[in-house]
């Protein structure tokens, strides 16, 4: 690339170097598993990054990741000290987003939200 402005370093791309630029370009996606196998998904990148644009939300996904069997809403708002209708809203986004995985489980006042993460790790390519 060569510079046509005295202020310009060489790591900054000018109106006529953006032709050169191919648009279009898709963003990869890799997820993995905990043996650090590939996996297939239809998660996209856009959902990915809305997921994780959120701080609450990267707060949720660690508790989770921390625990061994997964972690139900009520475990997860006193973990954070939040309430639960503001875990189970984020928890939704989550698994909307492919992130996370829900199963449920008899609790002592009924049925029970089990979350568990899906991926043990996340590489977007550019």
């Amino acid at each position: 690339m060569e510079l046509s402005e005295p202020n310009l370093s060489s790591n900054e791309i000018t109106d006529s170097d953006l032709n050169e630029v191919e648009i279009g370009n898709v963003l990869e996606l890799e997820l993995f598993d905990d043996s650090h196998n590939s996996l297939k998904s239809n998660v996209t990148v856009e959902d990915v990054v809305k997921a994780l644009s959120s701080q609450t939300r990267r707060l949720i996904l660690r508790q989770i990741q921390n625990s061994k069997e997964g972690m139900d809403v009520s475990n997860i708002a006193s973990s954070l000290n939040m309430t639960e209708a503001n875990i189970s809203a984020q928890i939704k986004k989550l698994h909307e987003a492919g992130l996370i995985f829900c199963k449920y489980c008899s609790g002592n006042h009924g049925v029970r939200k089990i979350s568990n993460i899906k991926f043990s790790q996340i590489i977007i390519n550019l």
